[in-house]
């Protein structure tokens, strides 16, 4: 507190005194005028009285460092209410304004808000939960951001005013304010990630749990969207790259088939960003790329799914179903069903094509004419009598299952060509025969898709025809 201006002499008179009294070392004098270090301390003292100055500064600094998204697909800085949270199928962080700070133990104002956001969005019942995660300001740290941050906004006033129509202050007061308010300037920008340190994430082991509240300090040196992505990322609470064989554990684990057969694919996006169970995913095209993975397996029977175009209730028919292949789905296109493997299976089982894959096979030791077969089925001449012809070409077409080319021509190389191939001398081809009879048709993405593929494969000859 600055001395009385006025006091008593001993002879009854008053002597007027300079409001401020100054110390350096020994020494102490009086000046009518102020430093600018001790108007500093009193304009930060003043700013006590008017917060909102204060939060202002911080609103600020907060949304420039929220500009650094991490692997959030939108964030949400300083929402008023759920309201302001839209709900939606990305992942997003909520950041919660400076008045809701987080403290361990029951009744944190931080996990109130983040719980009456996660369940509605004014007066409506949220209904994608599983997108959510909040990040808040620890209350034992507000003071020291607080106090930094006005001393921050007491020198910026002081420079503000550093004119002849304001303070009016010498070049060297200028130079003392500059260097006191990038000082305090750092404090804040140091202090901030420092109180912003606590990541509240919703957990929920199974369906038959209630949720779970999972609060985690952050730390490191990047920006705190990035920080907690990084957290998020680091623990499995937020996926960016989901495995086929992943979707399809969860698909069975649930269980999240419809009808017990199939699932749309719109629905199961929905069925990943609602339940707080499931994996959290960035984003829907996390999901469509494990299905675009799953669909090319060539184990898929085992370890993913089918794809269907749509589901025909009358007849029980899947339509366009595919599997074993690259199918064409765009990151934001979520048409289509996924079918069981099984029930995709039964389905191609009962409607084989009836151009059939052929598989030619054949050998040659010399040139000779092919030996004929005895009555019995056995090959002519094989006997091992002196004097006998042995046979000295082998030539063999087989039927293969379209669905199951790759176990079938698998059993083929061991049975058979490893045999021939074996034998000294011996020179054995084998021709892959594809013929497909398309009633209705092939579409124009097959045909580019089936093109390409056969140029890059070096297929002697392909082509599409119209009759």
């Amino acid at each position: 507190m600055s001395p009385p201006l006025f006091s008593e002499t001993p002879c009854g008179g008053w002597l007027v005194q300079p409001p401020y009294l100054y110390q350096d070392g020994p020494r102490f004098w009086y000046s009518t005028q102020p430093t600018v270090t001790k108007l500093a301390e009193d304009r930060a003292e003043q700013l006590k009285r008017d917060p909102d100055k204060v939060l202002l500064e911080l609103d600020g600094r907060l949304r420039k460092d929220l500009e650094r998204r991490g692997d959030f697909s939108r964030i949400h800085a300083l929402p008023q209410s759920g309201q302001d949270v839209s709900d939606d199928l990305d992942s997003r962080l909520v950041v919660l304004g400076i008045n809701h700070p987080y403290s361990k133990g029951a009744g944190s104002a931080a996990e109130l808000v983040a719980k009456a956001i996660l369940e509605s969005r004014g007066s409506t019942p949220r209904r994608y939960r599983n997108t959510l995660v909040f990040l808040a300001a620890d209350k034992s740290r507000m003071q020291d951001l607080d106090e930094a941050t006005r001393k921050y906004l007491a020198w910026e006033s002081i420079l503000a005013e550093k004119g002849e129509k304001g303070l009016n202050l010498d070049p060297q007061q200028v130079k003392q304010a500059e260097t006191q308010k990038a000082a305090a300037d750092s404090a804040v920008t140091a202090r901030l990630p420092e109180t912003y340190q606590w990541l509240l994430v919703p957990v929920q082991k199974n369906p038959q749990v209630p949720i779970e509240w999972q609060a985690m300090r952050l730390s490191g040196q990047d920006a705190l969207a990035v920080r907690a992505s990084k957290k998020l990322k680091n623990d499995e609470l937020l996926i960016t790259s989901f495995a086929a064989t992943r979707l399809r554990m969860e698909l069975d684990g649930i269980p999240l088939w419809r009808d017990n057969n199939h699932v749309a694919i719109k629905q199961l996006a929905e069925d990943f960003a609602s339940f707080i169970y499931l994996p959290r995913l960035k984003d829907s095209s996390v999901l469509i790329g494990a299905i675009r993975s799953g669909l090319a397996l060539l184990l898929w029977i085992q370890d993913s799914f089918a794809f269907a175009d749509s589901y025909d209730e009358s007849t029980g028919r899947y339509r366009g179903l595919r599997c074993g292949e690259e199918v064409a789905i765009a990151d934001g296109e979520m048409q289509g069903l996924l079918v069981k493997s099984d029930i995709a299976c039964k389905q191609m089982d009962e409607e084989k094509s009836k151009q059939p894959v052929n598989l030619t096979i054949a050998g040659t030791t010399g040139g000779r004419e092919s030996t004929t077969t005895e009555p019995d089925g056995s090959p002519a001449g094989t006997s091992d009598t002196p004097g006998t012809l042995k046979p000295k070409r082998f030539h063999g077409t087989v039927t293969l299952d379209a669905t199951r080319v790759g176990r079938d021509a698998s059993l083929i190389a061991d049975e058979v060509i490893a045999h021939l191939s074996g034998l000294v001398g011996a020179k054995v081809t084998v021709t892959l025969e594809v013929e497909a009879d398309i009633p209705s048709g092939a579409p124009d993405h097959v045909v580019r898709t089936v093109t390409e593929n056969s140029r890059t494969l070096k297929f002697t000859s392909q082509g599409f025809e119209t009759e």
